[in-house]
């Protein structure tokens, strides 16, 4: 299984790379094969370690295309990718266990599934048999329902999040996969309010109790926008920032970020002056 470099010690920075026409902050930006390969080029400069290729929205209100589509819109670029960057380990979103065969088939190393297995029966065979690794995210219902789900019960968030990737890992674990495979998302916007967001940040170190690295999506989403009273995604930049500072001091594995050049240093620099904590003996990495 390929896992970046500065796998352990820091955060490795995902770049984002929206292959759609509809995403929320940069849709239509590198739908073609030529611009997303350029976007890609500028991320592995700007220091990304991981690139994450979607080409299926999942942006509250979003709809569903079908593997088809989706497949149209992410193979040439991944494909080009992969030929100009060898090298370079390539992330691809989607919930679709056709859109991750073929993917795996043109190159991708790892499936990132934003319903942590839910939408396709066919994805958590699929992934065990690749062996490859996976990002385990936490949501509910899909992009029409999901913030009509944001009731924890009297447990909270934090410990509705925990215990529903526990079970989501049961199942994978059931379906074949090994533990190894694994990248726990808990899934920041993803049938959670602002205030339930930002617990879960403020608490990134309970959602480690059980060994398997964490990886965190902030990058330009509403609740930072609430937070700043700030409507323009691309303007979230600073919040995205002290989020992914926080995740280094946490001990995160991978910050997934659309602002690749500015991230990076912010992750460096954090990393240079967070008091460096030992990961907790459970805590693989």
């Amino acid at each position: 299984m390929r896992h970046p470099d500065c796998w352990g010690h820091r955060p490795a920075v995902m770049g984002v790379i929206n292959i759609t026409p509809d995403s929320f902050s940069d849709g239509g930006r590198f739908n073609r094969a030529d611009l997303a390969l350029s976007e890609a080029s500028r991320q592995l400069r700007d220091g990304a370690q991981v690139l994450d290729l979607g080409a299926q929205s999942t942006r509250p209100g979003a709809h569903d295309v079908g593997a088809e589509e989706e497949l149209a819109r992410l193979l040439p670029c991944l494909e080009s990718i992969r030929a100009a960057h060898p090298q370079v380990i390539i992330s691809v979103d989607t919930f679709l266990a056709p859109v991750a065969r073929a993917a795996l088939e043109a190159g991708a190393d790892w499936i990132n599934d934003v319903s942590g297995g839910r939408r396709d029966p066919a994805m958590l065979p699929l992934v065990a048999d690749a062996g490859c690794p996976y990002v385990l995210m936490h949501s509910r219902g899909d992009s029409r329902t999901m913030d009509d789900r944001t009731d924890y019960g009297d447990q909270g968030v934090v410990a509705g999040v925990l215990q529903e990737l526990r079970l989501s890992t049961d199942r994978a674990l059931q379906a074949g996969l090994s533990q190894d495979q694994l990248i726990w998302d808990p899934g920041l916007g993803f049938a959670k309010t602002n205030q339930q967001n930002l617990a879960l940040i403020q608490q990134l170190e309970d959602l480690q109790q059980d060994g398997i690295p964490l990886l965190l999506g902030p990058s330009r989403k509403r609740f930072i926008g609430e937070v700043l009273d700030q409507p323009r995604a691309k303007a979230r930049i600073w919040g995205t920032a002290a989020v992914c500072a926080r995740a280094v001091d946490a001990g995160v594995h991978v910050v997934r970020v659309h602002d690749v050049g500015p991230i990076s240093q912010v992750v460096t620099m954090a990393a240079a002056v967070t008091r460096q904590r030992p990961r907790p003996d459970n805590v693989r990495g």
